[in-house]
């Protein structure tokens, strides 16, 4: 299996600004950006148009054994350990809502001070909680796309310290009773979502 080249996202408080230059430069935008919403405004925004296609569930994990590594498969848990990097969890929280039943997880090699990190997550959520968590990230200027029944919530590109080759910086994924984040849109593919 081939993985996706892994796209760190950048800590603009921490990363020195040679680090942030070097990091954005081989991380840009090649998609011409479309005309999509943003959440609460009636303004068009700019933002690409490709959704990612829904993860699958993993083949083992299940919401009540949640961890950062059942998030994704072994063979980047192997790619991220020869990296020396680890997990921090922290509650699936975003635009005033935390999920007490979701995780979220910052891979970063935190013996090296770098702001090269990636962030994975996945919750079980309400409509009521999608439609508030909605809601809060339009209003801090979050764009909104829908793919079917699928909705995505992704930082404004101009933004995004960020972005993947599609010009995604990081991305919420809403489904069908579930919620996903990742720190850029392609990385939402790499998350192993649990079984119910």
């Amino acid at each position: 299996m081939t993985l996706p080249t892994l796209r760190p996202r950048a800590l603009a408080a921490v990363a020195a600004v040679g680090l942030s230059a070097l990091l954005l430069a081989g991380c840009g935008a090649s998609a011409e950006p479309t005309p999509t919403e943003t959440i609460g405004t009636d303004a068009p925004t700019q933002a690409p148009t490709d959704a990612a296609p829904v993860p699958t569930a993993g083949p083992s994990a299940t919401a009540a054994d949640l961890t950062c590594e059942t998030l994704l498969s072994q063979d980047l848990l192997d790619e991220l350990a020869a990296k020396g990097w680890t997990a921090k969890e922290a509650p699936f929280a975003a635009g005033g809502v935390t999920l007490d039943k979701g995780l979220q997880c910052t891979w970063a090699d935190y013996a090296v001070p770098s702001g090269n990190l990636m962030i994975f997550g996945w919750a079980p959520i309400t409509p009521d909680q999608a439609k508030a968590m909605q809601q809060g990230l339009g209003a801090k200027g979050w764009l909104r796309e829908t793919d079917g029944d699928t909705v995505y919530i992704t930082e404004d590109p101009t933004q995004a310290p960020t972005t993947d080759e599609n010009g995604y910086g990081m991305t919420y994924e809403f489904g069908d009773g579930w919620v996903t984040v990742a720190d850029v849109k392609q990385n939402l593919l790499l998350i192993q979502r649990p079984a119910s």
